[in-house]
């Protein structure tokens, strides 16, 4: 299932992904810093973490946003999903 515009039009699941993997990029920069490495490796470090929490990130928002879209969905189908929690 595609993602509607409804669901993806939101920028602040997207923002808040970015926001805590820039805090774990920036947090893994000051952890190395007190381990003295070369700068380089301590940059290069500090964006691998940034990139791999972000990827984590993305795929989990995106597959959430899927699963628990109903805005395409007939009326029955939602209250029929929503009676099924109960």
């Amino acid at each position: 299932m595609k993602l509607c515009k409804t669901c993806f039009s939101s920028p602040w699941p997207f923002v808040l992904m970015t926001v805590i993997a820039s805090m774990t990029g920036f947090i893994t920069w000051l952890t190395l810093g007190l381990s003295q490495p070369d700068p380089q490796l301590r940059i290069a470090v500090a964006v691998i973490a940034f990139v791999a929490v972000e990827a984590t990130l993305v795929h989990y928002v995106i597959s959430c946003m899927r699963r628990h879209c109903r805005h395409h969905s007939s009326p029955a189908q939602q209250d029929r999903h929503l009676s099924q929690g109960a």
